[in-house]
């Protein structure tokens, strides 16, 4: 009905239209009329009609829309194959480790040589626990041609408590050591020893003794981080004594991102020795030296990029005999890292220093050869400027390389000590066979290089070198070797055996050999070169079980009787066979 009052409405409208257009062609000159208006319409409110909001549709031509049914018609797929059953994959779960506490070892070797060490913990309450070490590390000597006695031995124990609470923890610890060597290195390669009477007139034993105290505080969540002491007394048998304390506190804080932190340190040494080389009048000689020292720093982090900026400051009081000094430092302490590719490549670069305090304890702990009258002085470490790269290769693949020129002023250099047939002094030392220590600047220039290879979690590889080109206003840079290169491998055989090897490189070094006679017109000097040397070294071991493991070391295995120091010629093959067992309480 709708559609055809649609139609009606729409041909009224069309035949209306058609006559006007008709009109307009037939006179196009419309002229003029007048139209006069009666009354104009006035629309109310009565004449508009309101639209629902849901009209009524009355269409005939509206229908129902028809449901569709949607149906699958499915028919059966013949198949032969069945399923089997499933069944989990059998895992081999690993036993897990037992860790004891405790553990001894014991064994001996060749040279008479004896090894033993001793290690007990015990907590006694879930905060604090005490532990003890003993070792002992002996040999009877025997090295060949050798004129005098070159036994050794070296004894040890420490003892530790501590306590760990939640804010903080700490830690004291006491330790004593003894030890026992012998001027053994006589010149037999430039002068001839023949005399029986003169070589039992020698005595060439040394001993040393130590005794310190020390302890360590931490705190957690604070700006104060941690604080390290020590007490050492060191002392030997020719009269020689020696004291050492130092504190080194350290603070750090956070503030906007970056991290600041200030290192401060107190170091003095202090020590005499009986008297010098020549046994002078009154030649007892006196030390003491203070620093003083605060390193502050700030370490920013942008991304990929880590820089540390800060610097060192120190002041340093000494008094050597009878003269005092004071001297202020001032040294740099710059790092920067940045990861190039992730952890695969890092590049880093810095420059740091420092004044490095020197004693007694830690010259004979380099060279046990030193004879008691030796000059000590601090050792200003100018500046370390490096550059480096280091990473991954792959995995189980880590690199490091790094090159460095550094300069140290007042370095300290071993030198071998004048054989002078007219000293009145007549201890062990003075036939040139005991070292001194001279000072000097040294520039050295330095590369580094190191490979780590875990090819399995029971195989394990590495090798580093270090070569170094040494610029003073000495001769030589005594003692000093350019080339030092070390490689160790170690694997696991089975379960029960384990095996590996390490071998080290050392270069060319350089010393003088010097002496003096009164039938010589003039002292002899003669610059010696200490040939270059490697040492191979081996360890096989069997896992009895978790408690019991054997072990076979073997030391020297070319069998090298290379010098370590001027006239020193090492012990030969040695091996050392032995067993360690772990416990607890």
């Amino acid at each position: 009905m709708t559609k055809t009052i649609q139609y009606k409405i729409a041909f009224v409208l069309l035949l209306a239209g058609s006559q006007t257009l008709f009109a307009q062609k037939k006179d196009e000159n419309l002229g003029t009329e007048v139209v006069n208006v009666v009354k104009p319409y006035t629309p109310t409110i009565s004449d508009a009609f309101k639209v629902k909001e849901t009209p009524t549709i009355d269409d005939e031509d509206n229908t129902q829309k028809k449901e569709i049914q949607y149906n699958i018609f499915s028919f059966p797929v013949a198949s032969t194959f069945t399923p089997s059953k499933g069944k989990a994959a059998g895992v081999d779960k690993a036993q897990k480790e037992k860790l004891y506490n405790n553990y001894a070892t014991l064994g001996f070797g060749n040279y008479a040589a004896v090894n033993g060490e001793l290690f007990v913990t015990k907590n006694l309450s879930n905060n604090e626990y005490v532990a003890g070490m003993f070792r002992h590390m002996s040999s009877q000597g025997g090295i060949k041609d050798v004129l005098l006695d070159d036994k050794y031995y070296t004894t040890s124990v420490d003892l530790t408590y501590g306590s760990k609470q939640r804010d903080f923890d700490w830690n004291v610890d006491l330790g004593y050591q003894h030890q026992l060597y012998n001027w053994y290195g006589l010149p037999t390669d430039y002068l001839t020893f023949d005399d029986p009477n003169m070589l039992a007139a020698i005595n060439p034993q040394q001993t040393y003794q130590t005794l310190k105290l020390g302890g360590r505080l931490g705190m957690k969540d604070s700006y104060f981080n941690e604080a390290t002491l020590q007490f050492k007394r060191f002392w030997d048998a020719k009269g020689s004594a020696e004291n050492r304390f130092f504190i080194k506190p350290s603070i750090d804080f956070e503030f906007k991102d970056n991290k600041f932190k200030t290192d401060f340190v107190v170091d003095y040494v202090g020590g005499n020795f009986k008297k010098d080389y020549y046994n002078l009048p009154d030649s007892e000689m006196k030390y003491s030296y203070l620093n003083f020292g605060v390193q502050p720093s700030v370490l920013l982090k942008e991304g990929d990029l880590s820089v540390q900026l800060g610097a060192g400051l120190f002041y340093n009081m000494g008094k050597l005999n009878n003269e005092s000094e004071g001297k202020f430092y001032v040294y740099p302490n710059v790092k920067a890292s940045y990861k190039v590719v992730g952890d695969v490549m890092i590049a880093y670069a810095g420059a740091e220093g420092g004044l490095k305090q020197n004693t007694y304890a830690d010259f004979v702990g380099e060279n046990q050869f030193v004879a008691p009258n030796l000059v000590i002085a601090p050792t200003s470490e100018q500046y370390d400027i490096y550059v480096g790269l280091k990473g991954k290769l792959a995995n189980n693949v880590a690199y490091n390389v790094r090159g460095s020129y550094k300069s140290d002023d007042d370095k300290a250099f071993f030198k071998s000590n004048i054989y002078d047939t007219a000293n009145t002094n007549t201890e062990g030392y003075v036939y040139g066979n005991s070292f001194g220590v001279v000072y000097d600047k040294l520039k050295t220039i330095s590369f580094f290089g190191e490979l780590k290879m875990d090819f399995s979690k029971n195989v394990s590889f590495g090798i580093n070198g270090t070569f170094n080109s040494f610029t003073t206003d000495l001769e030589q840079a005594w003692n000093m070797p350019t080339v030092k290169i070390g490689a160790d491998f170690d694997f696991n055989i089975t379960e029960k055996w384990y095996a590996g090897t390490n071998i080290f490189f050392v270069g060319d070094r350089k010393d003088q050999f010097m002496y003096t006679d009164v039938s010589l017109t003039e002292p002899l000097f003669k610059t010696v070169t200490l040939d270059s040397y490697f040492d191979l070294n081996a360890h096989v071991g069997y896992k009895h079980n978790e408690r019991l493991t054997a072990y076979l070391k073997a030391n020297n295995l070319a069998s090298q009787n290379y010098q370590r120091w001027l006239n020193y010629p090492v012990q030969g093959f040695q091996f050392l066979i032995g067993a360690s067992y772990k416990f607890d309480f």
